[in-house]
């Protein structure tokens, strides 16, 4: 052990030195240290699945060993996980469940119907495989003071996968000493599939409660989220933090306006109103089709191509391409931008006027 660590910090230093990356150029020491392991470089973050392990039939469990160019992040926060998959690497966002500061990452990712990233991983996930981690982001945090000026009495709402944002800062609390309150309720199809249920189990602590919607054997609660399930949990909660399908976080934000919530189902957008009739040009492939209203993401896979892609709703960037003339829409913010030799997302801006893309 004492051999493995004065290793690996020899060779942190090492990577960190200004005078190896000179020596090294113009590619830099990463393009020759990730030859002997993948994970070894000094700028782009990565990560070892270090374990696997399935808590539900519709789910994958990873345990990734970062290496030192991932920074962190915060509990409730998301990091985008790229994976290759028939030699084309693949983007999507997901949250982690481990506590902020924890040395390894751990992510839940249960298996959608049609979902690229998410089926093969649930399939073919296997300690050893290198992927990447990037874009560390999001607003669903805990505050960032120290645990004495936190809330005293939290509540918790998840609904499916988005318990893991609020697993981690459930850990965060626990792991920072939290003295105050909290409660949890978490909502699933059955409890087949519910993750982490031995671990909440076993916290005397925390007011554990499940509501199941489809099989409901076992639930503590009746039906979709409502006024009796937060008087049985928590009708005075200092602060509420939901993550789950729009459904859930609109219900809990009609008896908590001022909740705090997060969800990662890509947003059906209304453009029948919005055409504007002008062409975009795609110009790396020649093509030119007329503005029909949907973002240029769509755009473009209507016409045949077939650009790098992932959330889809404006989170992980994956999307990012060089707008090179006209203006375009934001469909999140309603931002305008004209601005020529721009980057924008293409799955959530629409053309107005004539767009050409380096596409």
């Amino acid at each position: 052990m004492f051999t493995q660590t004065l290793t690996r910090g020899l060779r942190d230093r090492v990577l960190r030195s200004p005078l190896v990356d000179l020596l090294s150029g113009p590619h830099g020491v990463d393009r020759y240290t990730e030859l002997v392991a993948p994970t070894w470089t000094q700028r782009d973050p990565r990560a070892r699945v270090i374990a696997v392990r399935r808590q539900t039939p519709r789910s994958v469990t990873l345990t990734l060993e970062p290496n030192q160019a991932f920074t962190g992040f915060r509990a409730g926060q998301h990091i985008n996980l790229t994976v290759e998959i028939d030699g084309r690497r693949r983007t999507r966002p997901y949250s982690p469940a481990s506590a902020a500061g924890a040395p390894d990452i751990e992510l839940t990712i249960g298996r959608h119907d049609g979902g690229l990233v998410s089926t093969y991983l649930n399939e073919h996930a296997r300690p050893g495989m290198v992927v990447g981690l990037d874009s560390v982001g999001g607003d669903f945090t805990l505050p960032s003071g120290p645990p004495p000026s936190w809330p005293q009495r939290i509540l918790l709402v998840s609904g499916g996968s988005g318990i893991t944002p609020v697993m981690s800062m459930l850990r965060t609390l626990r792991a920072q000493g939290y003295a105050g309150q909290v409660a949890f309720l978490h909502y699933a199809r059955s409890a087949e599939d519910v993750c982490y249920r031995a671990e909440l189990d076993a916290m005397p602590d925390v007011d554990v409660r499940y509501g199941y919607t489809r099989t409901t054997a076992g639930s503590d609660l009746h039906g979709r989220f409502c006024a009796e399930h937060l008087a049985a949990a928590m009708p005075d909660a200092d602060a509420v933090y939901v993550c789950g399908p729009p459904g859930l976080a609109a219900a809990v934000r009609k008896l908590r306006p001022d909740a705090y919530t997060e969800s990662f189902v890509p947003p059906v957008f209304d453009t029948s109103a919005e055409t504007s009739g002008g062409t975009v040009s795609f110009a790396e492939s020649g093509l030119t089709v007329t503005d029909d209203g949907r973002p240029l993401l769509d755009q473009a896979e209507a016409a045949g191509l077939s650009p790098e892609s992932g959330c889809r709703m404006g989170i992980c960037h994956s999307c990012t391409r060089r707008k090179t003339r006209g203006a375009v829409k934001n469909l999140i913010t309603g931002a305008m931008s004209s601005a020529e030799e721009e980057d924008v997302q293409i799955c959530v801006s629409v053309p107005v006027g004539d767009v050409d893309l380096a596409l």
